[in-house]
């Protein structure tokens, strides 16, 4: 398409660098005002009006950042976020860094000053070219644009933005010269997205038979295809639960509590994707003896604790098909065995059937009702309301290990930051995906809803978040804090026990007393508290818009 005319260097080279990511497929832009970057804007705010994109607009940059890694996530297409200079840029840097490690394409696009007003203590001027280390695809320091520009300058950048972002970040820092911005006229031609298609390039295959006995151990970001490795190896399979593979048959969900009696006759272990969920998975892959095959996840950083992989390659092919099942039936239906968990209501239905115990059988009922809710029964009740056209975001804290241990087998979307693993942002993270989920043009996902599970701090961390942009519709959305009071996940720190309890609750559990249903009330969402088993479920029933659930635990 065409950019309109405009009396702005600033606001040409600006509405033919967005019109070119327009081009290459991008759909979503997001946006944190400020005045350097106000051409970017302004051509984003047209760009909207004409259809061409959805502008999320976000007045903390750091909100921004993790809502375009949600967006970008959900829907696999690059995501622009544009920022003003200075302080702006460098609040960009958690979800930089959480998109390098996870190979997510974000677009930082940051408006900064001219060459000339660089290293003279201009105001709101830093070193922002390099500003993100090593962190990304590609970095470009355009050179402010200018009258006399030749014409598509701009076009030719966007098309080596959106083929640098296929395999994570890219950082654009744009030098703007006064007029900032003009009038923007008219579009001369009509918009139109395609879809950005990707080369997908391929690498060394290692050829295995099945044979030895073999664990496929599939980390966050593994997808189906450790799964589908499992099945073709006849291999129990060790999934993480925001791996892409947490289901089917040759699933173990209590591996780790099998590991002291089955783990010593594992021969070989193929990992996928990144483990972060346990300390067990490290200290396996560097038993001495042991055949480690890691399987690389394009661009992000091979998986190699203690530098012992056997080898490490793109993919595995199967040669051959395995002859004794017994090796993972062993496991699975240990596995299965050890996470029969007795329900009160059961129990309740086999006392009914004695005659006479009627009254017994609604004493039971009623006691399984009114029992406070542990985090097994949260992470339970949870997965157990998520269907396959909803999406389920696991936020860093106690939760996301509680489901790994526990949750059966599912085929659902989950995603989770662990390619840092850290709490910032979850919440953001959370809406970029619902919205793309449900504005996706997949039917059934429009219908889902989505789950962000999280610890307290973890809301508290990003309840900027809860703030929508003027004139956004907000997407159905379940915040789900399981509220103890603090980082109760540092109990289990070896330290714990020989601190003294004022001193560490203090400096590591950092209690907070925020009420969160005012904090809900604040920024306009639905606020339901959950205390008991019996009004859990009912809880997390969707509805229409946002809602925050505050689930009490005890410590």
């Amino acid at each position: 398409m065409t950019p309109p005319r405009t009396e702005s260097p600033a606001s040409a080279f600006s509405a033919e660098l967005l019109a070119g990511l327009v081009a290459g497929g991008v759909r979503d832009v997001v946006l944190a005002p400020g005045s350097r970057s106000q051409a970017l804007a302004l051509v984003a705010a047209e760009l909207e009006a004409s259809g061409a994109i959805r502008l999320h607009v976000r007045i903390d940059e750091r909100v921004a950042g993790f809502l375009a890694l949600g967006l970008a996530v959900e829907s696999g297409r690059p995501v622009p976020v544009i920022t003003t200079s200075g302080t702006a840029v460098a609040n960009l840097h958690p979800a930089v860094l959480e998109a390098h490690h996870s190979a997510v394409p974000i677009v930082v696009i940051s408006a900064d000053r001219p060459e000339e007003l660089r290293g003279i203590g201009s105001n709101q001027t830093t070193v922002q070219p390099g500003i993100f280390a090593g962190a990304l695809r590609a970095e470009w320091d355009v050179v402010a644009p200018a009258a006399d520009d030749a014409p598509g300058r701009a076009a030719e950048l966007a098309r080596a933005i959106v083929a640098a972002a296929a395999t994570g970040p890219v950082h654009v820092n744009l030098q703007l010269r006064e007029p900032l911005s003009s009038v923007l006229h008219q579009w001369v031609e009509p918009v139109e997205t395609p879809v950005a298609t990707q080369e997908v390039s391929t690498g060394s295959t290692h050829t295995v038979a099945p044979g030895p006995k073999t664990v496929v151990i599939a980390g966050h970001g593994a997808g189906e295809r450790a799964e589908q490795l499992a099945r073709e190896l006849d291999a129990p399979l060790f999934a993480e639960v925001s791996s892409g593979a947490h289901f089917g048959p040759q699933l173990v969900v209590a591996w780790r509590d099998l590991l002291p009696d089955l783990g010593d006759a594992i021969e070989r272990v193929i990992v996928l994707g990144h483990p972060t969920l346990s300390r067990e998975v490290p200290l396996l892959l560097q038993r001495p003896g042991l055949e480690t095959i890691i399987v690389t996840t394009p661009g992000v950083e091979a998986y190699d604790p203690g530098h012992a992989a056997s080898i490490i390659v793109d993919d595995v092919h199967v040669e051959g098909s395995g002859t004794d099942r017994s090796w993972a039936g062993r496991w699975v239906f240990s596995s299965r065995a050890l996470l029969e968990k007795p329900d009160a209501e059961d129990v309740a239905i086999a006392v009914s059937d004695e005659p006479g115990n009627q009254a017994a059988f609604g004493r039971a009922v009623l006691s399984a009702l009114r029992a406070p809710v542990d985090r097994r029964d949260l992470v339970e009740a949870v997965w157990r309301m998520t269907w396959p056209h909803d999406r389920l975001v696991l936020g860093a804290s106690r939760l996301i290990r509680e489901a790994d241990r526990v949750v059966p087998g599912k085929r659902i979307r989950v995603h989770a930051n662990r390619g840092l693993a850290g709490i910032d942002g979850t919440i953001a993270t959370g809406i970029g995906i619902a919205r793309a989920a449900q504005s996706g043009g997949d039917e059934r996902s429009a219908l889902g809803v989505t789950r962000v599970l999280l610890g307290d701090l973890a809301l508290l961390h990003d309840a900027g978040s809860l703030l929508f942009g003027a004139g956004e519709t907000r997407p159905r959305i379940q915040v789900i804090v399981g509220n103890d009071n603090g980082g109760t996940i540092f109990d289990g720190l070896e330290v714990a026990a020989g601190t003294p309890p004022e001193r560490f609750e203090r400096v590591m559990l950092t209690p907070q007393s925020v009420d969160l249903g005012q904090l809900a009330a604040a920024y306009g969402w639905e606020h339901r508290r959950v205390a008991t088993r019996g009004e859990l479920e009912e809880a997390l029933t969707p509805s229409e818009g946002s809602v925050l659930v505050e689930v009490v635990l005890a410590r």
